[in-house]
C-alpha cells in the first residue's frame, strides 16, 4: 500500500497518506490524536492542507478551533469558548490551533465530537517545551505569571507514554509505521444491546406510572441522545401528545432531534421541534420551562448533570413523568457529582426512581485509544479509593501535600474524591489545582495509605491601597483574587481586599467516612497552618445549602455575605465565610458581618424572596443585629399575641422580635418555622401562604403567629 507510507519533506504523512489512514482508523472503529510539534507556522500549513484533502469528501465536517481564518470555506472556524456547543454532533476531523491556547474543558469537550475514523490534530510546541509554554489561555486563569506548569508537565508524560500518539515533529513521525492489523470484522455504528434496553426503559418511563422517574447514566459516545430521541418518536406514535425536550443549552439536542427525525420523517421539522398530527416533540429551555409550565406527558431531559441541582429538583416535582439522562464521565466534569447530590433529592421525592446505565459504545469501539488517552490526560475516570470494612475515621492521619509532586495513582485518588464531592469538577479544576503556585493542599490518609479527605485552598488579597480601593469601587477585578474583590466590592470595604487571606477552593471527604470529623480536621490543620504564617483571614465560597452552611460554621466560620444571583453551577446563591487570623482580619470580619447584617432585613423581601427557609433561619441567626426591643415594641407584640391588633400593623415588632439574638434559631425550631419565614421576613401575601402550604387560611395563620410570637416573647424574657 504505497500511498500510506508516502511523505513530506519534513517525513511526515502525506495528506493522501493520511486520509488512507483516517479510512483504515473508521474500519476499525477508532479515533487517534496527531499532535504536530514545531513551529506554528509550519504546523498551521500542514493542518491547513490536509483539512482542505477532507473538506472536499463528502462525509463528515471539519472544525478548527482556533483565532486565525484556515482560509478554507469548507472548514468551520470557532474560538475555543465555544467548543462545547458542538457536544452531541459528530465530526471527521477537529483542527486544535494550541499555539493560540488550550482550555482543558473545551479541548477535553471537542474530543468526544469525533466518530469512529475521527482525527484530532493537536498544533503545539515540541514535547519538552510544554511545562514552560506560556499557553494564551493562562492570563484567564491567573497563571500567566507562572513560569512552570505541572499541568502540562503531566499532559506532555501522558502523552509520551501513549503509543496510539502520532507524534510529527523535526525528527519525523513517531511511529514511522502507519499501518494497522487487519480487523476480522469491520467496525460498523449501530444500536448495542445497551440502547436498547435503555430505548425499551424510556419507553416504559413515559407509558408508565407517575413518580417513578429514570435516570440514564452514560459516558459520551454510548447513543444516549438517540436513545431519548427515538423513545420519544415511539411514544408520540403510540398514546402520547406531547413529549417535551430540555438540557443545559439548545444545541445539546441536535443529535436526539435528528434521530428523532430518521425515526418519524413525515413529521415536520423546525430546528427544535418535530410535529404531525397534533403530536409533538419540542425542546424549551429549561428556565422557561419552568416559569410557563407547559403540559406534557413525558419531560426528557438531557444533560441533566449540566443543569443545577434545585432546577432538576423543580422539574421533578412539577411533571408525572421525567427522564433524566446524563453523562458520568463527561467532558464538562459534572457526572458523578450529580449522581451524589441529586440521588439525595430522586430518594426524598420520587423513592420508587429508577436507573439504567449505557456501557458500550456506538460511535467508536471499545477501547479506543482517543478515549482512554483523553481520560488519562485529564483524569476524567478518576475514581477514591475502595475502603476496606476496617477503615475509621479515628484512624485517619492528616499531611500537607502537593498535586503537582503526587505520583498518578494518588493524584486520582484525590482528584476522585474532588469528582465525587462536588457538582461540577473540571478539567480546568485540575489544571488551576496543579499550577497555581498560591496554591497549599491537605489530604486524609487511612493507616492503609488511602486518600480519604483533600483540602485544597489558595492564597488572596494582600493589595495595596490604591489597587484595594480600585477594587472596592469596581473598577477592577484583579484574577485570582475571587473572595477578597468580592468582599472589598460587594461589603465596600477596602481593607477586605488588603488583608491577606486563605479562601478554601474545594474540600472533600470519603462518601464512606463523611460526617465523622474528617472534614473539621483538614480544616483545623489548615487553618492553623496559614494562621502561622501570618495571614489575616481564612474564608471560603460557596453554593449556600443549610448542611454546608452548618458544617463551615461548626468549623468556626462566620457568614459575611449572600449573593444576589445564584451560581450557574450549583444553582445555589454563593455564600461567602471567614474566621480571622489576626486583629486586621477581626476588624474586617466584624465590619463586613455586621454591614451586611443591617441589609438583611430588606434584601430577604425582594432578592431573597423564595430562600430556603432553613438558610433564612441559619443566616439570620449569624446576622441578628436588631437593638434590644423598645416599650413600644414590646407593647405592640403583646397586642399581636393577645388577638387585639392587626398582623399588618405589627410586622415591624415581629421582625424586630425575629432579630434578637437567639430568638431565629429558637423560631426554627418551631413547628410552623415555615410561616413566620414567609410571612414575617419574606413579607408573602396570604394568598401564597396558601398556596405553598404554610398555612390553611388567613385566620389559621395569624393565630399560629400570635401563638408564636407568644412563646417568642416568654423565651426571650427568660435568657
Amino acid at each position: 500500500m504505497t500511498e500510506l507510507n508516502d511523505r513530506t519533506s519534513a517525513g511526515w504523512p502525506t495528506a493522501a497518506a493520511l486520509r488512507l489512514w483516517q479510512e483504515m482508523l473508521a474500519d476499525q472503529g477508532e479515533r487517534r490524536l496527531v499532535l504536530v510539534e514545531g513551529n506554528a507556522a509550519d504546523a498551521r500549513s500542514y493542518a491547513r492542507d490536509y483539512a482542505a484533502t477532507v473538506g472536499q469528501s463528502a462525509s463528515g465536517q471539519t472544525l478548527w478551533v482556533g483565532d486565525k481564518q484556515p482560509g478554507l470555506g469548507s472548514v468551520t472556524l470557532i474560538p475555543a469558548h465555544q467548543a462545547s456547543r458542538w457536544l452531541g454532533r459528530e465530526l471527521d476531523l477537529v483542527v486544535w490551533d494550541g499555539w493560540q491556547g488550550t482550555p482543558p474543558d473545551a479541548f477535553a469537550a471537542i474530543a468526544g465530537t469525533l466518530r469512529a475514523g475521527g482525527l484530532l490534530i493537536w498544533l503545539m510546541p515540541p514535547l519538552d517545551q510544554w511545562p514552560t509554554f506560556a499557553d494564551p489561555d493562562y492570563p484567564r486563569t491567573g497563571l500567566a505569571d507562572t513560569a512552570h506548569h505541572p499541568f502540562a508537565a503531566h499532559l506532555a508524560s501522558v502523552i509520551a507514554g501513549d503509543p496510539s500518539v502520532l507524534r510529527l515533529n523535526r525528527e519525523g513521525m513517531t511511529p514511522s509505521d502507519l499501518s494497522l492489523p487487519a480487523a476480522s470484522v469491520g467496525f460498523c455504528p449501530g444500536d448495542t444491546p445497551c440502547q436498547q434496553q435503555a430505548i425499551a426503559r424510556i419507553i416504559r418511563t413515559g407509558e408508565g406510572r407517575r413518580r417513578r422517574p429514570l435516570v440514564v447514566r452514560a459516558d459520551r459516545g454510548r447513543g444516549k441522545s438517540t436513545a431519548l430521541g427515538r423513545a420519544a418518536v415511539h411514544l408520540l406514535r403510540d398514546k402520547r401528545e406531547r413529549v417535551i425536550v430540555t438540557a443545559p443549552r439548545a444545541e445539546a439536542v441536535d443529535h436526539l432531534f435528528s434521530a428523532a427525525q430518521a425515526a418519524w420523517p413525515e413529521a415536520s421539522r423546525t430546528p427544535f421541534s418535530l410535529a404531525t398530527n397534533g403530536r409533538e416533540l419540542v425542546f424549551i429551555p429549561a428556565d422557561v420551562l419552568l416559569r410557563e409550565r407547559p403540559a406534557a406527558e413525558l419531560i426528557l431531559v438531557d444533560e441533566a448533570a449540566g443543569l443545577p441541582a434545585p432546577l432538576l429538583e423543580s422539574i421533578l416535582a412539577s411533571w408525572p413523568r421525567v427522564v433524566f439522562a446524563t453523562t458520568v464521565h463527561g467532558y464538562e466534569g459534572t457526572g458523578r457529582g450529580f449522581d451524589v447530590r441529586f440521588r439525595e433529592v430522586l430518594d426524598r421525592l420520587t423513592p420508587q426512581w429508577q436507573s439504567c446505565r449505557l456501557i458500550q459504545p456506538i460511535r467508536w469501539r471499545s477501547g479506543d485509544p482517543l478515549e482512554h488517552l483523553v481520560s488519562r490526560l485529564f483524569l476524567l475516570d478518576a475514581d477514591s479509593a475502595s475502603l476496606a470494612e476496617s477503615s475509621l475515621a479515628s484512624q485517619v492521619t492528616i499531611e500537607r501535600w502537593q498535586p503537582a509532586q503526587a505520583d498518578l495513582a494518588e493524584l486520582r485518588q484525590a482528584f476522585g474524591l474532588l469528582t465525587d464531592a462536588h457538582y461540577r469538577t473540571t478539567p480546568g479544576d485540575l489544571r488551576q489545582w496543579l499550577d497555581d503556585v498560591q496554591a497549599q493542599s491537605w489530604i486524609a490518609r487511612t493507616g492503609e495509605g488511602a486518600i480519604v479527605g483533600v483540602l485544597w485552598l489558595t492564597r488572596e488579597g494582600g493589595l495595596d491601597a490604591a489597587m484595594a480601593n480600585s477594587v472596592m469601587r469596581g473598577e477592577r477585578r484583579p484574577r485570582g483574587h475571587l473572595l477578597a474583590q468580592s468582599l472589598a466590592s460587594h461589603g465596600a470595604l477596602a481593607e477586605a481586599a488588603m488583608a491577606r487571606m486563605a479562601r478554601v477552593v474545594r474540600i472533600a471527604v470519603h462518601a464512606d467516612l463523611r460526617s465523622q470529623g474528617v472534614g473539621r480536621q483538614l480544616v483545623e490543620a489548615a487553618r492553623q497552618a496559614i494562621g502561622a504564617e501570618g495571614l489575616d483571614l481564612f474564608g471560603t465560597s460557596f453554593g449556600a445549602t443549610p448542611a454546608l452552611l452548618r458544617f463551615w460554621q461548626g468549623c468556626g466560620l462566620k457568614p459575611l455575605r449572600l449573593g444576589l444571583h445564584r451560581a450557574a453551577s450549583s444553582g445555589e446563591f454563593t455564600v461567602q465565610m471567614g474566621a480571622p487570623l489576626s486583629t486586621d482580619g477581626q476588624q474586617v470580619i466584624e465590619r463586613l458581618a455586621v454591614r451586611f447584617a443591617e441589609h438583611w432585613p430588606w434584601l430577604l423581601v425582594n432578592e431573597f424572596a423564595d430562600l430556603d427557609v432553613a438558610l433564612v433561619w441559619a443566616l439570620t441567626d449569624s446576622w441578628h443585629a436588631a437593638p434590644p426591643l423598645s416599650v413600644a415594641d414590646r407593647s405592640e407584640l403583646v397586642a399581636f399575641s393577645e388577638g387585639s391588633r392587626q398582623f399588618e400593623l405589627s410586622r415591624l415588632p415581629l421582625l424586630r422580635l425575629s432579630l434578637q439574638a437567639g430568638i431565629a434559631g429558637n423560631l426554627a425550631q418551631a413547628d410552623s418555622e415555615g410561616l413566620w419565614c414567609r410571612a414575617v421576613l419574606q413579607h408573602w401575601r396570604w394568598e401564597a401562604l396558601q398556596t405553598a402550604g404554610a398555612c390553611s387560611g388567613r385566620k389559621q395563620g395569624e393565630r399560629v403567629l400570635r401563638d408564636m410570637a407568644r412563646s417568642a416573647l416568654a423565651w426571650l424574657d427568660q435568657q
